[in-house]
């Protein structure tokens, strides 16, 4: 397989020890503490249960303590720079991928917490705590965490709620005019890369005649980010765009995860005539109806796109990583009237982005959404009743440890499917573009399309990143050491990104 001429990052530094020492092992308690309250919460139900039910109770709350237990070593580990443990023979995906891995790092003595490959260290030996397990096996320790965080995301949720239902109204209007579209998908881009409620008031509520002023407002807000987008590709992205109209069958794929990529491409002239875009985004709640919105937006709004497919993962990976049951369950949150909570002002009148008006428009967009699912204008790369742990090759590679540059080789089927994909949207830092550039030491100005390998031209990629990590590729050589010279971690403090486009290669 392929191997990039420069090493990878060697993260024994302080980004390295910031996360294994502090931040991992937050989340590895607040996974311990969400079995733990599981566990309270099935104790308090014993009393009113039948003879036969508390034995069942009381053994799932067995089980729930032997998950502590384990979880707790792995966090003490962490904390010791101990090697990892291998993955046991669980019966679920990549378990013996891993241990081969871990074999190999082994010999090289990289096989501790913080020697480890960044790609390697991974949820795939906490999710076998549960699988070997009767009672615990479908379950997600992320999801109170994503579901809580979803529903305080109200206001922005029926802000955007709100803008798609006046899109609406001017559908025609957008639709004879492309500079106006060209400037809510920038918007709609900038919205997945900064990805949080802040950024969010990019896309706040517009009135019919904010909407034919879309031009210069979306400039505005967008030039207010542009000193912080340190590649700026978009304008290449949205030439590509518009070059699909008038081709049968366009298809998005969305590779669902916590950051943003975009790879545009495919077979314009397939031997079924279909064109897809192709979105990854691999996070769940908030981010999640984002991309869904995103979607709404290339399908409805726009005449390039006519199928949008979603890529989750199949096990619990990072806290905010789609599932099927979470992609499952989202517009049946949405739909229901009691998530979230009525918002009153001190004289009881409804919140700000919280009424009557704007839950009918949420609601007007999610039966939308739901009527695309049936008809299979959105769909999963996966079966949609796909439980937690399900094999499938169109998903296990996105948790697997390799960089995306070995997709063709391990992953076959997946990448020849993307190979037929419009656009492909990959999101992420870890998940995408750090597994897009082997998280390896490039020199900065290092041209996308020779940092991603092989990948390169088989299908069109943008990166949409927002910078968390060491490893960046695409920047000027200069730009980066001023920011260096600045003392300003703009490498992974999330304040800067890039948009990085890498068009299909006709050669491939």
């Amino acid at each position: 397989m392929w191997e990039a001429p420069y090493p990878p990052w060697d993260f024994t530094d302080r980004n390295r020890f910031e996360t294994v020492i502090k931040r991992w092992p937050v989340i590895l308690t607040g996974i311990i503490d969400n079995i733990y309250c599981r566990n309270h919460d099935l104790g308090v139900s014993l009393p009113s249960k039948t003879e036969a039910e508390k034995a069942l109770i009381e053994e799932t709350i067995e089980e729930g303590k032997k998950i502590i237990s384990k979880v707790g070593e792995v966090k003490y580990d962490m904390a010791r720079d101990r090697a990892l443990q291998p993955i046991p023979n669980d019966g679920e995906a990549l378990a013996d991928i891993y241990n081969k891995e871990l074999d190999r790092l082994a010999e090289n003595k990289k096989n501790t917490w913080l020697t480890v490959p960044w790609l390697y260290s991974d949820y795939r030996l906490i999710r076998s705590f549960f699988v070997q397990t009767k009672h615990w096996k479908d379950y997600d320790p992320f999801l109170v965490q994503k579901e809580g965080t979803f529903q305080k995301s109200s206001k922005a949720i029926y802000q955007l709620a709100t803008t798609m239902h006046e899109l609406e109204q001017d559908k025609e209007t957008l639709e004879s005019d492309p500079d106006n579209s060209k400037v809510i998908f920038k918007e709609m881009i900038q919205m997945c890369l900064w990805g949080n409620a802040t950024d969010l008031s990019m896309l706040t509520h517009m009135s019919h005649e904010d909407i034919q002023r879309l031009q210069s407002v979306g400039k505005d807000a967008q030039a207010a980010r542009a000193e912080f987008i340190l590649h700026d590709d978009q304008e290449k992205v949205w030439h590509h765009l518009t070059s699909l109209a008038g081709k049968q069958d366009s298809r998005v794929d969305f590779v669902l995860d916590n950051g943003v990529f975009l790879l545009i491409g495919g077979d314009y002239n397939p031997p079924v005539a279909t064109r897809r875009l192709t979105v990854t985004a691999l996070a769940a709640g908030f981010e999640l109806f984002t991309d869904f919105v995103f979607a709404d937006f290339l399908v409805t709004y726009t005449p390039y796109v006519s199928k949008v497919v979603f890529h989750p993962k199949l096990i619990p990976w990072f806290v905010s990583d789609v599932t099927p049951p979470d992609f499952k369950s989202t517009t049946k949150s949405l739909l229901s009237p009691t998530f979230f909570p009525q918002e009153t002002t001190t004289e009881g009148a409804p919140a700000a982005g919280s009424s009557d008006d704007s839950r009918a428009h949420l609601l007007e967009m999610v039966k939308r959404w739901e009527s695309y699912i049936e008809s299979g204008v959105f769909s999963l790369s996966v079966p949609i009743d796909s439980p937690l742990g399900a094999s499938d090759k169109m998903a296990d590679f996105w948790t697997s440890p390799y960089p995306y540059w070995n997709m063709d080789a391990l992953a076959p089927e997946l990448h020849a499917s993307l190979r037929d994909s419009s656009l492909v949207i990959f999101k992420g830092d870890l998940n995408s573009f750090r597994k897009l550039t082997g998280d390896v030491q490039w020199p900065v100005s290092t041209p996308f399309e020779e940092a991603i390998g092989p990948i390169a031209g088989t299908f069109p990629i943008i990166s949409l990143r927002t910078n968390k990590a060491d490893v960046i590729v695409g920047v000027d050589a200069a730009l980066a050491a001023k920011l260096d010279q600045s003392g300003e971690k703009w490498r992974y403090n999330g304040k800067y990104a890039v948009v990085l486009f890498q068009p299909r290669s006709d050669s491939k």
